[in-house]
């Protein structure tokens, strides 16, 4: 599919960049969740774990990962470098349902189950953590109108998360051929925004596309980016992506 909706790799390339390019009140806007309409958003994000916090789905907690075999570390295993930040582009919305599920019955590309853990820059776990997801179907398109294949979720007390979703397809956009990706924002309780994309490995097998050329291609892709899979078992994939975060501006 074709897109117009990929913003410049020089001009916005994370949330302090943003805020420098718009100001005051760019830096405010990137705290995305905190204007949703999810009522305790803000106490989750502002109480670091308070009892008032919003409390996650059962979707979203990392139990149901270990009981489907996700790997989640025991003990932190992180290279304490942040992870790189990349262009948020123009499709990001606002107010996006919780949840950690994102299968329906339009969904029909090939299943992945992400997992991971989100770790401060000395390989602490940070819990509560917000991570927003939003991606393009098996088609190649976004949902503009409504939010399929969006959302938000917290990580538990381990700092873990899981995400039941799709691989999503190549598409072409404003700046060329863009390798399939999923988009995130991450944010621990009162830190900086991280803006990001996570990308595949060449091997892996989906919808007859060469992901090897496709990677190779995409000039926005970095590899530091890229998600372990394994599989694809039974038509699924396993995949992991631990995140590393500042905690403070």
């Amino acid at each position: 599919m074709r897109h117009d909706h990929d913003e410049d790799p020089g001009a916005v390339t994370g949330p302090e960049s943003s805020a420098r390019a718009g100001g005051g009140d760019q830096g405010s806007r990137r705290a995305f969740i905190r204007s949703s309409s999810v009522g305790m958003t803000t106490v989750a994000l502002l109480a670091a774990g308070a009892a008032s916090a919003a409390p996650m789905a059962p979707t979203n907690r990392p139990e149901t990962a270990r009981r489907s075999g996700l790997p989640l570390a025991v003990t932190p295993a992180c290279s304490g470098h942040e992870t790189p930040a990349s262009t948020e582009g123009p499709l990001f919305k606002p107010n996006s349902p919780e949840r950690g599920d994102f299968i329906t019955p339009a969904i029909r590309g090939v299943r992945l189950d992400l997992g991971g853990v989100v770790y401060d820059t000395a390989c602490k776990p940070l819990p509560e953590t917000l991570i927003e997801f939003w991606q393009c179907d098996q088609n190649g398109d976004y949902d503009t109108s409504g939010f399929s294949l969006r959302g938000h979720q917290y990580t538990n007390s381990r700092g873990a998360f899981l995400l039941k979703t799709i691989i999503p397809r190549d598409y072409w956009g404003r700046w060329g051929h863009r390798a399939p990706h999923i988009h995130t924002q991450v944010q621990a309780p009162g830190g900086p925004v991280l803006v990001t994309q996570l990308y595949f490995p060449d091997d892996t097998q989906a919808y007859g596309r060469d992901f090897a050329a496709l990677n190779a291609a995409d000039r926005l892709l970095n590899r530091a980016c890229t998600i372990g899979l394994t599989g694809p078992q039974s038509g699924r994939y396993t995949g992991t992506f631990d995140f590393v975060l500042k905690t403070t501006v």
